[in-house]
């Protein structure tokens, strides 16, 4: 690879428990969230997060991370219900900040030349 840059953008991104249509019964607080940086999840100290209901975010947050078309659901649609259909939670997802990373410090798969 010569001359050419291997950064990459993501957006960090906020999952918060919002209220939703019904009660919640996966033991969720409205308020509660984590917080995703690149591949980096945190909580605040002394909040738990059901592993049922991250198991349902999870596969769309890489997604949520890259810029999107304009009229992508991806970029329009902020919420996700409670994977549990008795739980009235719903888990909206902000784009909070963007960080900027590398591709040799996140992979050892070397970049291709790229023909131009």
């Amino acid at each position: 690879m010569t001359g050419q840059s291997d950064e990459f953008t993501l957006w960090d991104l906020k999952v918060e428990v919002v209220a939703g249509g019904g009660d919640m019964v996966c033991n969720h607080r409205v308020g509660d969230y984590f917080e995703l940086s690149g591949e980096n999840l945190s909580l605040p100290p002394g909040q738990s997060f059901s592993i049922y209901s991250l198991a349902a975010i999870l596969p769309l947050l890489p997604a949520k991370q890259r810029d999107t078309a304009p009229n992508d659901w991806m970029t329009t649609d902020a919420e996700v219900a409670c994977p549990d259909p008795n739980c009235g939670a719903r888990f909206r997802v902000t784009r909070t900040g963007r960080r900027t990373f590398r591709h040799s410090d996140v992979t050892r798969v070397p970049l291709a030349e790229q023909d131009s």
